[in-house]
Order: C-alpha cells, then sequence, then structure tokens
C-alpha cells in the first residue's frame, strides 16, 4: 500500500481498498476543506488533488502496531513532500480499519501522538 501511493499506482491502490473506503489524508485539509475521500473514485480524485499540491509525495512506514479499537492497524514513520518550492519532512501516522481483508476505512495524522491516540493505545 505504502509503494502504492508513494508511486501513484492507483490500479495496485484500489485493490487493496474497500469499493466503499472512507479515506481522509492530511492533505484533505487544504484539498476538500477536511472531508474524506471516498469509495475508489475518491482515491482517483486524492490522486489528481495531492498532484497540484505535492508533485513528489513518499511515504515512509517503520512501525507497526496492532491497534486496540475496532481492529484497527496503526502505522508510523515519515511523509517527504515536495511542490511549490517547499520541502515538507513530517512524522506521521496511519490507523487502518480492515474489513474482508481489505482497508474500509484509513486516516493519515500529522503527529505520531494523534495516530497513537486515534488507534486508542494512549499517548505513547
Amino acid at each position: 500500500m505504502f509503494a502504492a501511493f508513494s508511486e501513484r499506482d492507483l490500479e495496485s491502490l484500489v485493490e487493496l481498498m474497500d469499493a466503499e473506503v472512507d479515506f481522509l489524508p492530511v492533505t484533505a485539509n487544504i484539498t476538500t476543506g477536511g472531508m474524506p475521500y471516498r469509495g475508489h473514485e475518491g482515491v482517483a480524485r486524492y490522486f489528481e488533488d495531492v498532484g497540484r499540491v505535492w508533485p513528489e509525495l513518499r511515504l515512509f512506514p517503520e512501525e507497526y502496531r496492532d491497534g486496540a479499537q475496532d481492529g484497527c492497524v496503526l502505522v508510523l514513520g515519515r511523509v517527504i513532500a515536495r511542490g511549490g518550492g517547499m520541502i515538507l519532512d513530517n512524522p506521521t501516522g496511519w490507523v487502518f480499519q480492515m474489513r474482508y481483508g481489505k482497508i474500509a476505512r484509513l486516516r493519515v495524522y500529522g503527529s505520531h501522538s494523534e495516530a497513537v491516540e486515534a488507534a486508542g493505545l494512549g499517548i505513547g
């Protein structure tokens, strides 16, 4: 999944996602007014939107944990993005909820502590 995002490989990514996926990246604060992208069509729109904001966006997962809430999975790592003369290198957290082996819900957080708390693991 992380390689597909970094390479903007929509075909590979939607194979991993439920048809009704609910995806809320940090970039949505800029592109959709904070509203999630929904379904495979929404993920395709995300790639269009993120391409305008960040022509280069790389994801680096570093640590995986089982979450305490709703069988979620927490991944902690970094995002490096370049665009508009800016370079962004931020700690990032991803919280996944799976349904029938596919990603049903994905939330991206701009800090590890926010992601840990959202996954129900407390701050740490």
